[in-house]
């Protein structure tokens, strides 16, 4: 394997084993792929559940959704990692549906069933199109101090996820028991040791290698039920608009603010994939990647799933693996395009047990955190940056583990603030230009 030196004389003398623009072989990259989407799958169709599960849908009808979903978010990977045009940041960027849309895909869907969200899907997917022409006026706010603040941000704000999966998943009826923690905590130290001790692919693979010890390790404790698997079709070809369009004014606005949220969102991930693949994302490059966001939910919202944008999960793998590999990417689209039409083979991967995520979630959510606070070494922290620094990890970090602060605030507002990396990134924006630097 071919060591990468880093071209960003800030990154130090960190190494990549494979660039964004390098090649693994197509047997290592068919690995790599499957750990990214061991990484995200169970985020890409989380919130599908979630939302048919509110809605009180068949199980006919979540399976046609679940599918659609991982789907669309295969097309939408492909679109952001090769890119087409002015669309995809060409960087190692998976695609799936956030959380920041359930609340007004459950609004919408109990008025106007799975036809209201497809077309709401569709409609305010335009205001992010739009708003990606705006990026890079904008992006000139962002200089290293914002940038490592919202990368940090956006690892501090998923660890919690990780701990919800190592106690069990939340709402789980042994949720925080020993015999999950204790796998979890198997899981981790595996994980960790091969990472730091293996030798070639052990040392890249030890995510995927890590899920599948941890997949195998589970099922003799009877934490594995295949009953899903057992129940699912073997084909499920989405079909364009198969329920149908009915539009609301009203539902399209609900779903605005979600989509400013993704974009604000999608800007510092794309920093993020930046920071740990080596590479400077130019004002651009982050325009084209929220343009895909958007293109990408359009697409998604014609085959009967929700809103796609830029997931922050897989940022820590490239960190863990020094795989920025962008060709690797865009195989995990292709597969993942492929699972949505074999929902048998999706819902094997579906039921890997949570305790088994959490495990390696630990070490990429914090690996995550870790490197904005790498970027923020780098600045000079005077009084006024970590003013900037703590005001936007208090209210970032505080909105995430205390999201019911937020309750009394219009519907608009909450959803634009429910997110940690949104709130935590407005606040240092804003702070940015307000507190000027001191004559002295």
């Amino acid at each position: 394997m071919t060591e990468i030196k880093a071209e960003n004389p800030t990154m130090g003398q960190d190494t990549l084993i494979y660039g964004i623009e390098d090649q693994p072989p197509l047997g290592i990259s068919f690995i790599l792929a499957f750990q990214h989407i061991l990484a995200a799958f169970a985020g890409i169709v989380a919130v599908p559940l979630v939302v048919c599960s509110a809605l009180g849908l068949s199980v006919e009808q979540t399976s046609m959704m679940v599918s659609a979903t991982i789907f669309a978010s295969g097309i939408t990977t492909v679109l952001q990692s090769k890119g087409l045009g002015p669309i995809g940041s060409r960087v190692s960027g998976m695609m799936g549906t956030d959380f920041t849309f359930v609340n007004p895909s459950i609004s919408v869907g109990a008025k106007f069933g799975v036809a209201g969200i497809v077309t709401a899907t569709i409609t305010a997917s335009f205001a992010e199109i739009i708003l990606s022409r705006f990026i890079k006026p904008l992006m000139r706010f962002f200089p290293p101090l914002i940038t490592g603040t919202v990368v940090s941000l956006i690892g501090i704000t998923l660890l919690p996820v990780s701990i919800d999966w190592a106690a069990g998943g939340f709402g789980a009826p042994d949720y925080g028991s020993t015999k999950n923690l204790t796998v979890a905590f198997i899981i981790m130290a595996f994980t960790l040791a091969l990472s730091h001790f293996g030798k070639g692919m052990f040392s890249t693979a030890s995510v995927f290698i890590g899920m599948i010890f941890g997949y195998l390790v589970c099922i003799p404790l009877g934490m594995v039920d295949l009953a899903s698997v057992a129940n699912a079709p073997w084909i499920a070809i989405p079909n364009v608009l198969h329920y149908g369009l009915k539009f609301d004014l009203a539902s399209t606005l609900a779903f605005v603010p979600a989509y400013v949220v993704s974009t604000i969102g999608t800007v510092g991930i794309m920093m993020a994939i930046g920071e740990a693949s080596h590479e400077k994302i130019s004002s651009e490059r982050a325009a084209a990647g929220v343009l895909c966001d958007g293109v990408g939910s359009m697409i998604s919202g014609l085959f009967g799933g929700g809103p796609n944008t830029a997931f922050s999960q897989n940022v820590g793998l490239i960190t863990l693996t020094k795989v920025a590999s962008r060709k690797v990417m865009i195989l995990a689209g292709i597969l993942l395009t492929l699972l949505g039409v074999f929902p048998k083979l999706s819902a094997l991967i579906a039921v890997m047990p949570q305790p088994v995520l959490g495990g390696v979630g630990v070490i990429m959510f914090g690996l995550v955190a870790a490197q904005g606070l790498k970027t923020l070494s780098q600045v000079h922290l005077g009084d006024r940056e970590l003013l900037i620094i703590s005001v936007a990890f208090a209210l970032g970090i505080g909105v995430t583990v205390r999201p019911e602060v937020l309750k009394g605030l219009p519907t608009a507002l909450q959803m634009i603030l429910s997110s940690g990396i949104s709130t935590g990134t407005l606040a240092a924006l804003i702070l940015n230009v307000l507190l000027v630097e001191r004559r002295k």
